[in-house]
């Protein structure tokens, strides 16, 4: 970890809160949020104060453990119930990000397998699972990182979209595990930016923390994607993901599609990073995902000095869209890398165990 590392979700004990680095505020102010409760954490989420698949189920179960810690149920199955509301308010926060409603049903599970117990064991129970996908999150972050090296070489230019580091999930990100795990092994990888519209993920974020780790970023407009393709500068494209289906169609930020179509024109492998808590074997395509809608202000004004929109204009501001599984060269898991037919490789590695 480079000098002055802050995570982007930890669990304070002592003060009894989830500390989130409030990633609205960057790159130009650091700013730590203490949450206390599950209202403060649903508007941290829907607000992007967290944000990143991973780094969202992360601070769910902190969340979900949170509110256990806080109820005042003696009995087992009342405090089930109350976290079987929580789950519900937290998971609608934002709903494509798959990993959030994973995280607050591993944690009711382990209140429900805990019926008959006094609740004070429940509670312990839980923050021993929160902590636990908080660990597994930083592993699985290391091991994509290695099967994702094996994937370029030295000197390579790699293109990113949106923010899949370290702000997104644990050590070393998804997407970017290869770029860190890379400058410590000396490959010398060129790292190409998308700024990310709307919200400048990879402007404010994306470069932000890769210059931090002192890796080698150059920042590009959106529609550039294609120019520097043309131009021989990428060998290979690494996203992250928010939830992947179970035929290999993967709900990303918004753009990816765009992206992933001009790497496929282009001849230059384009591979999914996350997870495998990422990978939703309920839905059978993209057509079955939920893609959450935001407001149109973040595309009119958010970023600007006076809107530069004109009023009353319709805006259509979907956070994600989707990108078939023809355009996806590979899907880069802590358990290993899937090919095509994702149906079949996918499958295999959601049961393999470890």
């Amino acid at each position: 970890m480079s000098a002055g590392y802050i995570p982007a979700v930890r669990l304070d004990k002592s003060r009894n809160c989830i500390v989130l680095l409030d990633q609205t505020c960057l790159p130009r102010q650091t700013k730590l949020l203490e949450i206390r409760d599950a209202v403060q954490l649903h508007e941290a989420i829907r607000s992007l104060r967290v944000r990143g698949a991973p780094a969202i189920g992360v601070a769910a179960a902190f969340g979900m453990y949170l509110a256990a810690k806080a109820s005042a149920a003696e009995d087992a199955r009342i405090l089930t119930d109350e976290l079987c509301r929580v789950k519900a308010f937290l998971d609608s926060a934002r709903p494509t990000a798959v990993n959030l409603s994973w995280a607050t049903e591993r944690m009711l599970r382990v209140c429900r397998a805990a019926a008959g117990c006094p609740a004070a064991d429940v509670k312990s129970a839980l923050l021993r699972e929160a902590i636990l996908i908080r660990n597994e999150d930083a592993s699985s972050c290391r091991a994509i990182g290695e099967h994702a090296l094996s994937l370029v070489k030295p000197g390579d230019g790699i293109l990113t979209h949106c923010n899949a580091g370290r702000l997104a999930a644990g050590d070393c990100g998804t997407a970017t595990a290869v770029m860190y795990l890379g400058a410590e092994r000396g490959y010398g990888l060129r790292v190409y930016a998308d700024e990310t519209r709307p919200l400048l993920q990879g402007a404010r974020l994306t470069a932000y923390e890769l210059m931090q780790a002192g890796i080698d970023v150059t920042l590009i407009c959106d529609g550039m994607c294609a120019s520097v393709m043309r131009r021989g500068l990428i060998d290979a494209v690494f996203v992250g993901a928010d939830r992947i289906a179970a035929n290999g169609d993967t709900a990303n930020k918004v753009g990816t599609a765009a992206v992933a179509a001009a790497a496929h024109y282009h001849h230059i492998p384009f591979y999914v990073c996350a997870p495998i808590s990422t990978v939703d074997m309920s839905a059978g395509s993209g057509d079955s995902i939920v893609i959450e809608e935001r407001d149109s202000s973040e595309i009119t004004e958010k970023w600007y000095a006076e809107r530069m929109a004109p009023d009353g204009v319709k805006v259509f501001n979907p956070a994600f869209d989707i990108t078939d599984a023809e355009l996806i060269t590979a899907i880069v898991t802590e358990r290993g890398i899937a090919r095509a037919p994702f149906g079949e490789t996918l499958a295999a590695l959601t049961q393999r165990k470890g």
